[in-house]
C-alpha cells in the first residue's frame, strides 16, 4: 500500500497520452508533485507539474533524472514504443530499439531510482506492459512487453526487502495517438489511470484493467494457439 495524498510522483512519457492520465490522476489523488519526462519536454502551468528531459535509452540521462528528482516516492514507468510489423520482415536494427526502449529503458529506470525510493521509505514502482505481453500478433511490441512483464515480476522479489511495492499492469488498447491508426476498442486513459492509482493506493501488485485483459488472463492455461490478436 502507497499513500498518494502527498506523494512526490515520476512518470515517464508524462506529457501526452496514457502518462498525461498518470499524472492527472495522481493530482487528484493528492500527489504533492509530479515529474513528467519526455525526449523534449514542454513548460507546464501547473506548479506542481515538474517537466524534465529523459532518453530512456541513455544512462546519462536516466542519472540526470535521478539527480533532479531526488524525493520520489512513485515510479510510473510508462514510455514506450510501438512498431507491430511482422518479425520475419523486420529490420533487427528496429526490433532491438523496441527492446532498448520498452524493456532496458525501464530497467534501467529501475535499477537508478531504486535506492531513491528505498530512502523514501520504499514507496511504489508501476510498470505499464500490455495485454499483448500475453498474446501473439505484434511482432516485437508485444515479444517486447512480454519481457517486460517477466522483468516487473523478476523486480518485484529483488525489491521487497526495501519494501517498495511493485506493481504490474496489463490493459488493452487505450485512447492514445501511439494507436490511433489500430482499428480496435479502446479504453479512455483516464480511465486507466484512475484504475491504476486506485490499486497502488490499496498495496495491489498486479491491475488487469479491462474485460478483454482479464479474459486473456484467464485463458493463458489454455491451447497457446488460442492467444492470438490480428492487429488492422
Amino acid at each position: 500500500m502507497t499513500e498518494i495524498d502527498g506523494a512526490v510522483a515520476l512518470v515517464t512519457g508524462g506529457q501526452r497520452g496514457l502518462g498525461k492520465a498518470f499524472a492527472d490522476e495522481l493530482l487528484r489523488g493528492g500527489a504533492s508533485k509530479v515529474y513528467v519526462t519526455a525526449r523534449n519536454p514542454i513548460p507546464s502551468d501547473d506548479p506542481r507539474v515538474v517537466p524534465l528531459a529523459l532518453e530512456v535509452t541513455d544512462s546519462e540521462s536516466v542519472a540526470a533524472l535521478a539527480a533532479a528528482a531526488p524525493d520520489v516516492t512513485i515510479l510510473i514507468n510508462n514510455a514506450g514504443v510501438l512498431h507491430p510489423s511482422p518479425l520475419l520482415s523486420a529490420d533487427i536494427d528496429e526490433v532491438r530499439a523496441t527492446f532498448e526502449t520498452n524493456v532496458f529503458g525501464p530497467l534501467r529506470i529501475a535499477q537508478t531510482f531504486a535506492p531513491i525510493l528505498a530512502a523514501n521509505g520504499g514507496g511504489a514502482l508501476v510498470d505499464i506492459h500490455s495485454v499483448l505481453s500475453w498474446i501473439a500478433g505484434a511482432a516485437a511490441y508485444g515479444a517486447s512487453k512480454a519481457a517486460f512483464w517477466s522483468l516487473t515480476n523478476s523486480l518485484r522479489l529483488e525489491l521487497a526487502g526495501q519494501g517498495t511495492q511493485v506493481v504490474g499492469v496489463h490493459l488493452g488498447f487505450a485512447d492514445t495517438d501511439m494507436v490511433k491508426g489500430i482499428s480496435a476498442d479502446k479504453i479512455s486513459p483516464a480511465a486507466v489511470a484512475e484504475a491504476v492509482v486506485t490499486a497502488v493506493a490499496k498495496g495491489e501488485n498486479e491491475v488487469l484493467v479491462d474485460d478483454m485483459t482479464r479474459q486473456v488472463k484467464a485463458a493463458l492455461s489454455g491451447p497457446v494457439e488460442n492467444l492470438a490478436v490480428r492487429i488492422r
